[in-house]
């Protein structure tokens, strides 16, 4: 249960709900600022669009999981497992881990993060463009991890379809909604 009251809009849901079949709790949250959501939408378009859509979701997830954000851990963990087959736990190679840690950095503490860090990545052949990215994704998942949870939103109903493992691993914060 959420601590604010959740808008239902079926007009502002309707792209959300025919991607997804349903409308989703954050729609129903953004429903009270249409023109933030859509300032959201377009900031994370244009960072996506410039990754690796895996690289994007690993460090997505990351950074859900450091900000203990079970909705956003268990969307892009989702996304992974559906696109790519990669389940919470499974073997990433050295440079996926970097990044991962990397995004972790950014949503714990950014000041922590040293020129070894960013040495680190380049280590692994990824450009400046390529690093900015990952700081870019982690940051833009801070905005929105900390809006849902800040305002107890819980992650749908629809992730209990998530086999049992899986939605266990990525519930790390709030628990989803019955």
């Amino acid at each position: 249960m959420s601590f604010i009251e959740l808008v239902d809009d079926e007009e502002f849901a309707a792209a959300d709900r025919r991607a997804l079949g349903y409308t989703p709790n954050y729609n129903r949250l953004f429903a009270r600022r249409p023109e933030v959501y859509a300032a959201w939408r377009g900031l994370n378009k244009s960072i996506r669009g410039g990754m690796d859509i895996r690289r994007y979701e690993i460090a997505t997830v990351a950074a859900a999981e450091t900000l203990r954000s079970s909705y956003c851990a268990l969307a892009h963990g989702k996304v992974l497992l559906d696109k790519f087959g990669v389940r919470p736990g499974d073997p990433l190679d050295d440079e996926e881990r970097a990044v991962q840690e990397l995004a972790r950095k950014v949503a714990a503490d950014a000041t922590a993060i040293t020129q070894a860090d960013v040495d680190g990545l380049r280590g692994f052949g990824l450009t400046d463009d390529h690093i900015f990215d990952v700081v870019l994704a982690a940051a833009a998942r801070c905005f929105f991890s900390k809006t849902l949870d800040a305002l107890g939103v819980q992650p749908d109903a629809a992730y209990r379809a998530l086999e049992p493992d899986v939605r266990e691993a990525l519930t790390v914060g709030r628990p989803i909604e019955e």
